[in-house]
């Protein structure tokens, strides 16, 4: 079954994402935070990431770097799900290595289709 993990400090926006997940046949990991997150892809290496950007200590900005420039996690897509929906948000997004950039809320059908079109290979930013 393939693994997504969401990295996101809100529970609400947690719940709502791992309920749209298992839906549509996806297990799910979870941590609260960037560190948290980091620390559960080295020992889960999910399929997917889903980054929150906004979260305390270590932002989802910075945990995507460490994501994708460490050779452990490089392999492992990060889609960015976050509120901010500047433009150079999403630029400063596509630098740290996501490959998609997805603006909260998200609705279901969005959401599955950009993991499965990021789980495919496709870069979406």
């Amino acid at each position: 079954m393939t693994c997504v993990l969401i990295v996101d400090d809100s529970p609400t926006e947690t719940y709502k994402m791992e309920n749209i997940l298992k839906k549509n046949g996806f297990e799910v990991a979870k941590a609260e935070n960037g560190t948290e997150g980091v620390a559960t892809a080295r020992r889960v290496l999910p399929d997917l990431v889903l980054m929150d950007v906004v979260m305390p200590g270590l932002n989802g900005f910075q945990a995507t770097r460490q994501l994708t420039k460490t050779q452990q996690t490089s392999h492992i897509p990060v889609i960015i799900v976050t509120t901010k929906d500047q433009p150079t948000d999403k630029l400063w997004g596509k630098r740290q290595g996501a490959k998609g950039y997805l603006v909260k809320p998200v609705d279901e059908k969005e959401l599955i289709s950009s993991v499965k079109r990021v789980l495919a290979g496709e870069e979406l930013i």
